[in-house]
């Protein structure tokens, strides 16, 4: 197991997270939560003791986090209590739409991937042999990355029944994609299953299509039934979609590891709640995570603007907030119009 550490402190374009929020007069603090792996509510917990560590400190609080941060983040904004410990929160790239759903995006892909390239990965997908995680790196990422570019056929049926994004400009991300969705079924099944006490991938009545042969893939393909244990303590892990406090988010459209449906599942949640406060901003770019510090700060603007009625008090002068936002709003939609003529 790593030691503890931080993560996602560093944007995509080099970044330091700490220093851009300081930079716009604010303090920073976070937590490296007390456990690597599956560590939502752990996380929540440890956010909260944060917070509540400094009483009085501040004027304002505010909490944000990507990927799993992001889901904290977005738990932390239903907390009953969150009026008393934040201000607002800014959920970045994170399964908030259904973290059921996301267990079984991550499933989904690895069995897909054994129908088409049979053999490669122990037979498996929910229960992983340590062999592979100590060769994953060695052996296995090199190994599948020659399979995919070896065997284009079965690599284009992978992707168009899993509906997992590449970028169509770039080929190569076929293989970031392939290998970033495996490596979580690689290191985070048995985690995953220990914390929730079964397996919680279900696919006993999924129809996959989009292959040449979809009666074929569908009566060979490995079925696995969820643990009812597995399933009851997912519900922990589940949003509600009624914020307490305003709540942004903010996805990459061709976010491989991690889907923008979340983004509409969670507005889903709210309309059905009759909640309509959450901004949703959605960025048309390939990659999870993969924001640009000026998008960050009209989003975290947007979140103070939410807050506080006013806007940033101060922004580093590389970044110019009104032009970001504009362009932001002008390829969503883009992108939107784009998807309705399709």
């Amino acid at each position: 197991m790593a030691p503890l550490d931080y993560h996602g402190l560093v944007m995509p374009d080099g970044t330091l997270l700490p220093d851009l929020v300081q930079s716009l007069g604010y303090a920073f603090a976070t937590t490296s939560y007390r456990r690597n792996g599956l560590a939502v509510l752990e996380g929540v917990e440890d956010i909260r003791n944060l917070i509540d560590a400094f009483p009085a400190a501040f004027d304002h609080a505010y909490v944000t986090g990507p990927s799993e941060g992001g889901l904290i983040t977005a738990i932390l904004a239903e907390d009953e209590l969150g009026t008393q410990r934040f201000d607002g929160a800014l959920s970045l790239c994170g399964p908030i739409g259904s973290f059921r759903q996301q267990l079984n995006h991550w499933g989904d892909f690895r069995v897909l991937f054994d129908f088409f390239f049979p053999g490669v990965l122990p037979p498996s997908p929910i229960s992983i042999p340590p062999t592979v995680i100590a060769q994953w790196e060695t052996t296995y990422e090199p190994g599948i990355a020659a399979l995919l570019s070896a065997r284009p056929l079965a690599t284009a049926q992978l992707f168009s029944t899993s509906k997992a994004p590449i970028d169509i400009a770039n080929p190569a991300t076929a293989a970031n994609t392939t290998l970033g969705l495996l490596w979580y079924n690689v290191f985070a099944t048995n985690d995953g299953i220990a914390q929730l006490g079964g397996n919680p991938f279900d696919n006993k009545s999924r129809f996959y299509h989009g292959s040449f042969n979809d009666l074929a893939l569908n009566a060979k393909v490995q079925r696995f039934s969820a643990s009812p244990i597995a399933l009851a303590n997912v519900t922990h892990y589940e949003t509600s979609g009624i914020p307490t406090i305003p709540l942004v988010t903010m996805h990459t459209l061709g976010d491989e590891i991690i889907p923008s449906w979340h983004q509409s599942l969670y507005q889903v949640k709210q309309l059905s709640n009759g909640e309509f406060g959450t901004i949703q901003i959605p960025i048309p770019r390939y990659g999870h995570c993969n924001f640009t510090t000026a998008e960050v700060l009209v989003a975290f603007n947007l979140m103070v603007l939410q807050a506080t009625g006013e806007t940033l008090s101060q922004v580093p002068a590389a970044y110019d907030v009104a032009s970001t936002r504009s362009e932001i709003e002008r390829a969503a939609a883009e992108f939107a119009a784009r998807d309705v003529e399709q």
